[in-house]
């Protein structure tokens, strides 16, 4: 059996051929076929592959550190693709299929890429019927021919027999290509789609995502399954993949139509996912419980507070518990001791409803979890309470596509609820006040050298992106000469060393009264509602705080309340009163919300928010779109305050 340990390389060719001569025949990659089935490739065919469409990409006169387009969604071609891209040492440009054409054109256009891979035919004759805009664009290579190829394109099978008749006739460019590619050089130029403003493009370099293979802490080996449902084009999924590559672990494509199914067939080890998952795996199984027998219901309620307790006893007797304050000593050693009681009290009825109940309940999620790691938002406390109870760790991450993405990760040693967890090796966080430009962590003239001061993040690593690709101005705003990323996102460092995020000052509200409101803490903790499926937290130079609400049509189904659309749903009275009960328990449970922080009106929409328009592909509110789509609605709710 290969080495368990993984891969050092110094950059992504490398790792991908020293994979294939360590892993040979084990399964890189595996698909879903149908009734089940899953179709492996392993990592030997996936490099030959891959340096075959290196060869033809170089015989379509791809150049080194040319960037080349990826437009596809999840799918092990994408996979291939970027093998050809990364083995002829030009730079994978990529994004989803859900872009719309002036991205699409600002995208092609602005990297000037000449060849560009695309997922299916509609993609690609979307592409040809704009070539008056995308004048550079000289070739595209179909990933999927299923549907037959139209003219001026070829397939992906196409170009590895132009490689392969490269290679048959001695040619060695691609291994030389390969061979020259050098730490600093591009290996992705992403262009975010982001919550604000134009597409912007970021350059990472080799370097960068090497750092995250040698420095992320998490445990794999060949054994493992590592289930993928992220967008691949987004840089977290993306390294993840990777980072599967580098242990010899294998990457099942999944979807959120087949996701449950999945978890049963495949019982992956390790996933990443976003808070949006959780989310619903959360409602699902509480819709299973509340449909359950009363004496089902009844044990797993009695096996989720008896889990709930027993986790929270060894967070303290492990010092994982959010420490937002210094403690003396002789407190925390009290505290300890009270908790330790706690946990032998327990013990044996933990034991027992572990085996009993929380067993069937882990089986949803596959069974088999050594851990996931949520990012691309922040995840939920309730959502995050919830799964650890029942003992499947979440360990929430932070990063940005800037920062290739990880620089704080929770781990099973370190899992601090309400934080990221600490800083990984080799990256340095400090706090900044926004308006002062004051260092207030590290600092050693505040008490706990900052800890606990809220202000800017700002990271230095060797995961910081190279900066924007022909934007200096908007690089020289964000990374200083001294290599510090300003985040734009609000957070403080804990008295047990980790990183919590306390919202993105992009996002913060400014109420008239000159107070300033995270929304998403007040969107997290509305969605815990299973009424609630989307919601945006709005009251910019407002009095109070407002919600745009898409409530949930199979929720009120269950509770009797039938209705075809959202549309016709909304105009139901009894509706609006539901919503409005659950805001007002919402806002009542929080403790830490503040007066002026408290829901006072809603709207309800007729429409959810969909990937591509409201939301980004991880979920995350444009603002932005949803205050210019709906300011018709928001003004409505404002009328009375602004006449």
């Amino acid at each position: 059996m290969p080495n368990s340990s993984r891969i050092h390389a110094r950059n992504l060719a490398e790792l991908y051929r020293l994979a294939a001569e360590r892993f040979e025949t084990l399964p890189a990659f595996a698909t879903r076929q149908r009734g089940g089935v899953w179709k492996p490739v392993s990592f030997r065919e996936l490099y030959d592959r891959g340096r075959r469409i290196g060869a033809g990409l170089i015989d379509l006169g791809v150049e080194a550190r040319e960037p080349v387009g990826l437009f596809s969604d999840n799918r092990v071609e994408w996979m291939l693709a970027d093998y050809g891209i990364q083995l002829a040492a030009a730079v994978n440009c990529p994004r989803g299929i859900d872009l719309t054409d002036e991205e699409l054109v600002h995208i092609v256009n602005h990297s000037g890429m000449k060849v560009a891979f695309v997922e299916s035919r509609g993609m690609a004759e979307r592409c040809l019927r704009m070539r008056d805009r995308l004048p550079a664009l000289a070739q595209l290579v179909l990933l999927d021919d299923g549907k037959g190829i139209p003219d001026g394109v070829i397939s992906l099978e196409g170009l590895a027999q132009r490689g392969q008749a490269r290679l048959d006739a001695g040619d060695a460019d691609v291994d030389a290509r390969a061979a020259s590619i050098d730490a600093g050089d591009l290996f992705t130029l992403i262009y975010t789609s982001g919550t604000t403003g134009k597409p912007k493009g970021v350059m990472l370099t080799h370097a960068n995502m090497m750092s995250q293979v040698d420095h992320v802490p998490i445990q794999l080996n060949c054994t493992d399954r590592v289930l993928s449902i992220l967008p691949i084009w987004h840089i977290f999924e993306r390294m993840f993949e990777v980072f599967a590559i580098s242990h010899g672990a294998c990457n099942y494509y999944t979807s959120a139509r087949t996701l449950g199914d999945d978890l049963k067939q495949v019982e992956p080890t390790f996933m990443g996912s976003a808070p949006r998952l959780w989310e619903s795996l959360h409602h699902r199984i509480l819709n299973g419980v509340r449909q359950a027998h009363p004496v089902r219901r009844g044990l797993f309620h009695i096996g989720l507070f008896l889990g709930t307790h027993y986790r929270e006893a060894l967070f303290v007797l492990r010092d994982n518990d959010l420490r937002l304050e210094p403690v003396h000593s002789l407190k925390a050693a009290l505290r300890k001791l009270r908790y330790a009681l706690q946990w032998l009290v327990l013990l044996p009825w933990y034991g027992f409803f572990n085996a009993a109940v929380l067993e069937s309940v882990r089986l949803k999620a596959g069974g088999s979890l050594k851990g996931t790691i949520s990012g691309g938002g922040a995840l939920p406390p309730a959502i995050d309470r919830f799964f650890n109870a029942i003992g499947i760790p979440v360990l929430e991450g932070y990063g940005l596509t800037e920062t290739t993405p990880v620089v704080a990760v929770r781990t099973p040693e370190n899992l601090v609820r309400g934080t990221v967890g600490p800083m990984i090796p080799q990256t340095e966080v400090r706090i900044v006040d926004f308006d002062s430009g004051e260092l207030l962590y590290p600092n050693a003239g505040h008490p706990g050298e900052g800890r606990g001061l809220r202000g800017e993040i700002q990271l230095r690593g060797p995961q910081i992106m190279k900066g924007y690709y022909k934007d200096s101005e908007t690089t020289a705003a964000v990374l200083s000469d001294d290599g510090w990323f300003r985040t734009g996102d609000i957070g403080m460092v804990t008295y047990n060393d980790c990183l919590k995020i306390l919202g993105r000052r992009k996002a913060t509200l400014v109420l008239r009264n000159g107070e300033n409101v995270e929304p998403e803490p007040i969107e997290m903790r509305l969605k815990l509602s299973r009424f609630i499926d989307q919601c945006a937290a709005v009251g910019q130079d407002e009095k109070f705080v407002g919600a745009l609400i898409v409530p949930d049509l199979e929720a009120f189904r269950d509770e009797g309340i039938e209705a075809e659309t959202l549309e016709a749903l909304n105009r139901l009275p009894e509706v609006r009163q539901k919503i409005q009960k659950e805001i007002r328990a919402a806002m009542a449970d929080a403790a830490d919300f503040k007066r002026y922080e408290v829901v006072k009106d809603f709207r309800l929409l007729d429409k959810p928010f969909e990937v591509g328009e409201e939301v980004t592909n991880l979920f995350k509110l444009k603002r932005h779109v949803i205050h210019e789509r709906y300011a018709d609605v928001i003004a409505g709710m404002y009328s009375k305050e602004r006449a």
